[in-house]
């Protein structure tokens, strides 16, 4: 299991170094994802694995994995799409701020309420002895 920690501690130290680099983490993406890509397509081309098996072997795992949806339309595009509103890409900043801002309020609504509930059980439990 140490080796696991060690890669999963080197991953969080170089996703963190790269995401204030965003082109060259793209890039370093890009190069991985089309090697990857292309190591796979070699493997099955030594196998002999036929364009129809390969269609339908790639669509099985896809779709059982979740990621065919995921990564081909994205959970925020079929969420923004339900709910008639604009792409995450398509915000501005001002827009975006205000969600966020939003979102705080309820969290801090939330907690309020939780209090409220906590205070009202105490109230009962005493009420009861």
């Amino acid at each position: 299991m140490n080796i696991v920690r060690f890669f999963d501690r080197l991953e969080d130290i170089i996703r963190s170094w790269l995401s204030r680099r965003p082109i060259l983490y793209g890039l370093i993406a890009g190069i991985g994802a089309v090697l990857f890509f292309r190591g796979i397509w070699i493997l099955f081309d030594e196998m002999n694995v036929g364009s129809i098996t390969s269609i339908i072997l790639s669509l099985v795992i896809l779709l059982a994995s979740g990621v065919f949806v995921s990564h081909f339309v994205g959970d925020q595009l079929v969420l923004s799409g339900l709910k008639k509103e604009k792409k995450v890409i398509d915000k501005t900043e001002d827009e975006v701020r205000a969600e966020l801002a939003t979102l705080r309020d309820i969290k801090e609504d939330l907690k309020e309420i939780k209090e409220e509930i906590r205070e009202i059980k105490e109230e009962g439990n005493t009420n009861i002895a």
